[in-house]
């Protein structure tokens, strides 16, 4: 065991001597990477399954110093599928990593660079329509406590959601929105997908959130299936409670509640439409050079 150990101390004396400035970017990137998974896993049932695996290795470090045959032969063969193993149990956790890189910096350039030549002004006049009329249907809903689960699609893409659906594809209006979530209609049960500022679905089935201990008994399939689907994706879900009328938005994993029409307008606007950059108000040189010909006519 000691002359195991002793070992390991050589090596490791060997390599810090060999030691160049791209190792260093090298163990930083890879540092990165272990927090950030950290990050994601440390409040999830992931943690329990890092803790079997570290069990594992463990064992395994302990069978081969000990010279045990057989245990280190199990281990062995064990690893040879981990990849695939890890892969298998840690899906959830791997979707939702790759889903925060799709929607970091790199991942809006990506989209603006594959985005279709609309005008940015007519997007912005569609966005807005279309939250106008989801704000005054769901002052409606809250007026006649009619439940109803709205879902504006960001940047990640809802396809697997919308096809539990039915296409609608319509231009947004408040008795369009009143008539898929009336109570007797077939869709009303479901949730209804805005997609650029269109009613792109209607009846879809949303995911209810599992891990979210946080969520009063008080909310209903409706609030879950809300905060379900915000913890999947960038979406913003508003909810109207068919029990008390009240209007919620559920944003990453959060449910906030208690919007009047006015809060949840100015909220799902500046949660949708994109910001513009600031625009510095300049003269143009001709009108300037015309100015100062103007004002020394005057002086002459």
């Amino acid at each position: 065991m000691w002359s195991h150990f002793s070992e390991i101390y050589t090596t490791f004396i060997t390599r810090i001597g060999e030691f160049k400035t791209t190792d260093v970017l090298d163990i930083m990137v890879v540092s990165f990477i272990i927090y950030n998974l950290i990050k994601i896993i440390r409040e999830t049932r992931a943690v329990q399954l890092v803790k079997g695996i570290m069990l594992i290795l463990v064992m395994f470090v302990l069978s081969g110093i000990f010279n045990l045959r057989m245990l280190n032969t199990l281990f062995t063969s064990f690893f040879q599928f981990s990849v695939l193993a890890v892969l298998i149990m840690f899906q959830p956790e791997l979707r939702s990593a790759l889903e925060h890189l799709g929607r970091s910096k790199i991942g809006k350039y990506w989209s603006g660079f594959t985005a279709a030549g609309t005008t940015e002004e007519s997007k912005v006049k569609r966005l807005k329509r279309g939250i106008n009329c989801v704000c005054e249907a769901a002052n409606n809903f809250q007026k006649s406590k009619t439940g109803a689960l709205i879902v504006f699609e960001r940047q990640t893409k809802l396809g697997d959601i919308i096809d539990t659906g039915t296409i609608v594809n319509a231009v947004p209006s408040v008795p369009m929105i009143g008539n898929i979530f009336f109570n007797k209609a077939p869709l009303h049960d479901g949730a209804m997908v805005v997609r650029d500022g269109m009613i792109y679905a209607a009846g879809c089935i949303l995911p209810l959130t599992k891990d979210n201990n946080s969520v009063s008994v008080d909310l209903g399939t409706r609030h879950r299936a809300g905060l379900g689907i915000s913890e999947n994706s960038d979406a913003v879900v508003v909810i109207v409670s068919e029990e008390t009328g009240t209007i919620s938005m559920a944003l990453n994993g959060v449910i906030t509640r208690n919007y009047t029409r006015e809060t949840l307008n100015a909220a799902l606007e500046e949660l949708i439409i994109p910001k513009e950059p600031e625009k510095i108000e300049r003269i143009p040189v001709t009108a300037e050079i015309k100015k100062g010909r103007k004002n020394d006519k005057n002086k002459k």
